[in-house]
Order: C-alpha cells, then structure tokens, then sequence
C-alpha cells in the first residue's frame, strides 16, 4: 500500500448537512466519497473505486467487500432484507472476478421487532448463501431501543477467490462493446411501489439474485472481460457515469436497445421516472473487447444462464466526449444522460 499520508479534508461548509441524496448514488454520494472519504482515507486500493478491493495474500488472490442494508420496507415482491444483504455483498465480489466464499453478518435490531419476521429473515439469508456457493463464518447482533432504528439493519462483509485478473473501470478502452445482461428497473420500482402502497396492478418484482453463475460464464467464454459492475444505485446512469470519469472515456448507449419491462416503464410514466435510473440487484454490465469476437462470445455463453438470457450489447465506448455518457435516441436524437444530481429511491438497498 503507498501514497500520501491520510489528510483530514474539510471539503464541506460548516453549515453543510447530510441529505439522503448523498445515499442515493448520484451525484452527491460521489461528491461524498471523492470529497471527503478518498482524501481522508485514500491508498491505492481504496483510490480504485471498484465493487471490492482485489490483494494477494500468501500468494492467493482474493477480493474484498462490504456493504449495509437498510431497504424499506424488509420485505418485497420478490425478496426481502434477508436475501438482498447476500446477493448485493456476492455480487461485488462477482463484478471483481472473484468467487464468493465467506461472508459476515451483521444485525442492528430495534427492540420490538418481531421475532417470527427475524426467523423468516435468517431463513431468507440460508437459502440465498446456498444459492450463492457461499457461507457466513462470524457475525454480530446488536439491539437497539424503541425508536433507535427502523425496524432491522444488516452489514456484511465478503471475502472471495478472485479467478479472473484484471477486472476494474481503469481497464476500460474505446472501442469496448457494453452488454447488459437483462432488463432494468424492476428492484426498484418493485419496493417503490410497495413501501408507497401504490395500486398500480403491475406484477412488479425483485430481480434480486446471486451474480457469480452468469459472470462465470462471461469470464470462461474466450472474451477479454475488461470490467464488470453491477447497475445498483442509481441505475444504468451512475454506473456508466462512474466508468466513464474512471477510464476518462466516453459513452454512447442506444435507447431502442436496452431492455425495459412495460410495467416498469408504464409506473416510471405514472410516476415521472426514468428507468435509466431506477436501481437494480439482479443486473450487470460487462465491458467487452470487441476483437476476435469477444461480444458476441460473452452473449452467447450469458445466454446459455437463466440469468443471462434476456442479455443485449447496448453500446459503445467511444474516445469522443471523453467522461460523459450520450443516449443514441430511438428517433436518432442524441443526449447527454447525466448523474443523478438529487435524491432518487430511498432505501432501496
């Protein structure tokens, strides 16, 4: 580990306060991190900014991460607190190139909460660690009084083999084919609609789920993988906002290509939403050399996973506008598709 000495930066005005926009994923969140975490905190793995530190121990490479969750509410079509905390900590290990191996657990508990809800949470954990190939080796419980917390928090850590080298958003060249290897939006419209009671009919549901399978499939199909990222908050805009500043490149993505249900675009409509930034737990993005056929090897080896199925190249990195990513519009328009500068869902994670 190398570089400056830690400095305690105050990048923020006194009369500055934390908003849940700077948990949102957009802008703020990363003026958070740039601004305060990176000076205060930075070394060379930390000033990466990817889904979970990559090292070598005793000559094995692992990855390393950590997340917390705290979605409202704890329950959800198609998932809950429980199975959330093991996809969202396996799948940064994924988008590493790493195998997820063990994890820990963390309760924060508010007095009164129900134990038949705990049991059905810890039970949702099991069936997601086995679906996972992972296990959770050490933990902790704490609880606090009435009031204290909303209900149940959790924080995990995870530790994973990393099998395939190279995996970061500095990696990332013009030329690179973008694939997305499903539909966007349903994770959070799905615990939208449901924290909010809307009765919009829509079948909506968590695309929740465990990354490792399909991006294996990626990684052993003869493509030159340069990065993976999973499209959380903030949706496809941060993710491709972040990559590009990160590979000081540009973006194009084609609107009429990428995958967006009817009823999760029909309740953005209602609702004065853009999928493009509607979160996700079940989705990545995989950056492709183009040569030697490498796009079309990771689609058909994503197509051959019930995860991947639905996947479609949906753009291009490009040397033009360097750090910002343009929208090719379905009547060949163009626009800029900007970080989220606001708050978006909250606690959707």
């Amino acid at each position: 580990m190398s570089g400056p000495e830690p400095s305690c930066p105050a990048p923020f005005s006194d009369g500055d306060k934390v908003t849940l926009a700077h948990g949102s994923g957009g802008i703020p969140s990363a003026e958070l991190v740039s601004k305060l975490f990176v000076p205060a905190l930075g070394n060379d793995y930390l000033r990466l900014l990817h889904d979970g530190a990559v090292f070598e121990l005793d000559g094995a490479k692992l990855a390393f991460t950590t997340d917390s969750f705290v979605v409202k509410p704890i329950f959800f079509p198609g998932g809950d607190i429980g199975s959330l905390s093991v996809h969202g900590t396996v799948n940064d290990l994924a988008m590493c190139g790493a195998r997820p191996v063990m994890l820990s657990l963390s309760f924060i508990i508010e007095e009164g909460f129900s134990m038949a809800e705990l049991s059905t949470i810890v039970e949702s954990v099991s069936r997601a660690c086995k679906d996972a190939g992972a296990m959770v080796v050490t933990g902790d419980t704490k609880v606090v009084e009435k009031g204290g917390a909303d209900g149940i928090y959790i924080n995990t850590a995870g530790v994973g083999v990393v099998e395939y080298n190279g995996i970061s958003p500095g990696a990332v060249r013009a030329g690179d084919g973008i694939i997305l290897s499903g539909a966007i939006g349903l994770h959070g419209m799905a615990v939208m609609v449901t924290r909010e009671g809307l009765n919009l009919e829509t079948g909506i549901e968590s695309d929740s789920a465990p990354l490792w399978g399909p991006v294996e499939k990626v990684l052993k199909s003869g493509a030159d993988v340069h990065c993976l990222r999973d499209a959380t908050r903030g949706g496809l805009s941060s993710v491709l906002n972040e990559i590009a500043g990160a590979a000081g490149a540009g973006i194009e993505i084609w609107e009429d290509s990428i995958p967006v249900p009817e009823p999760v675009r029909g309740a953005c409509e209602i609702l004065g939403l853009d999928p493009l930034y509607i979160a996700n737990e079940g989705r990545f993005l995989a950056f492709i050399d183009p040569g030697d056929d490498g796009v079309e090897k990771a689609l058909d080896a994503l197509g051959s996973h019930p995860l991947g199925r639905e996947a479609v190249e949906i753009g291009r990195v490009t040397e033009d506008h360097k750090g910002t990513v343009v929208l090719k519009t379905s009547i060949g328009g163009r626009r800029v598709v900007p970080m989220a500068s606001g708050e978006l869902l909250p606690r959707i994670c």
